[in-house]
């Protein structure tokens, strides 16, 4: 901040100088002098000490820090050039042709920050996501922890890591990514998602008594969540134009060349799902053990030699 005081101080320092000289020395060159010194002095108090020296150090992450100081100082460097062709510049159309070029360098320039910046208000705005929410953008996936002014900051789940758990990397994201890329918000409106899983059984094995077994299990045990995922669907088909859906458990069969495949289909709390699916697959393990007309099936390799 010292070193901005100092250059401010030089600024005028050389346009109170070329004033006095303009007194004693009338001379339209001079007075351009002077205008052009004074703007400069104001646009660098405007720009790099108040808004880059003092709002810049309000920003939270380094990133976006990083990325308003640039852009602050790109704009400080554009606004001089555009104040000093003003003030040398006497021809209109010459005038014009040189902003058409500064607009058009700037928009290049600041793309992806112009970009950015408008993705922040259609987060927030538009309600895209909001800090807690876990969503999916450009194949990360992640709960949010913070929305920047130009970034968003997810706690990383997923990545080398299996199921929905974070793996402790934090990643920003440009806010600039919802206006052209989806975004797979799990928990803008509701707390639960369809989950599944596979069990295979053998085509000797009872298939009826499993179906019938796993789907009491898997009900008695997803009982308190499917009847909050109930009364949440009943607010959606309220927000939105949402068909009737069957949120009770249910086991669909699929025929393969080496056993009936059984895909059990129930809902879960969005951030639980790891935690039921290996609670019910445990208690279906246990169940089939009970039953020894149920069989699981794997896929085995005979291997026969002739002598």
């Amino acid at each position: 901040m010292l070193r901005k005081l100092i250059n401010l101080s030089s600024l005028i320092g050389a346009a109170l100088a070329v004033w006095f000289i303009n007194l004693r020395y009338e001379n339209v060159e001079l007075g351009r002098l002077f205008y052009t010194f004074l703007a400069i002095a104001v646009l660098y108090l405007v720009l790099k000490i108040l808004l880059e020296g003092i709002a810049g150090k309000k920003i939270r992450e380094s990133k976006a820090r990083y990325s308003f100081r640039k852009t602050v100082q790109l704009l400080f460097v554009v606004s001089a050039i555009g104040s000093v062709i003003r003030i040398w510049v006497d021809d209109p159309q010459t005038l014009l042709v040189s902003y058409g070029l500064i607009a058009a360098g700037v928009a290049i320039a600041l793309k992806d920050v112009f970009k950015n910046f408008a993705g922040t208000f259609a987060i927030f705005l538009g309600g895209t996501y909001n800090v807690g929410d876990r969503i999916e953008i450009d194949q990360e996936y992640g709960d949010v922890i913070d929305v920047g002014l130009f970034y968003t900051s997810l706690l990383e789940i997923r990545g080398w890591v299996n199921g929905d758990q974070a793996t402790g990397r934090i990643i920003l994201v440009p806010n600039g990514n919802v206006l052209s890329l989806p975004v797979h918000n799990y928990t803008k409106d509701h707390s639960f998602i369809w989950d599944e899983m596979s069990v295979p059984v053998t085509y000797d094995s009872d298939w009826k008594k499993a179906v019938e077994n796993i789907t009491t299990l898997v009900t008695t045990e997803t009982s308190d969540v499917t009847k909050q995922a109930e009364s949440e669907v009943e607010r959606l088909q309220e927000k939105y134009f949402i068909s009737t859906r069957n949120i009770q458990p249910k086991v669909f069969m699929t025929p393969t060349d080496n056993w009936i495949m059984l895909n059990v289909r129930y809902v879960t709390k969005v951030r639980d799902r790891r935690f039921t699916q290996n609670e019910l697959f445990k208690k279906i393990l246990e169940e089939i053990e009970k039953n020894p007309d149920i069989t699981l099936a794997s896929q085995t390799l005979s291997v026969t030699t002739r002598s």
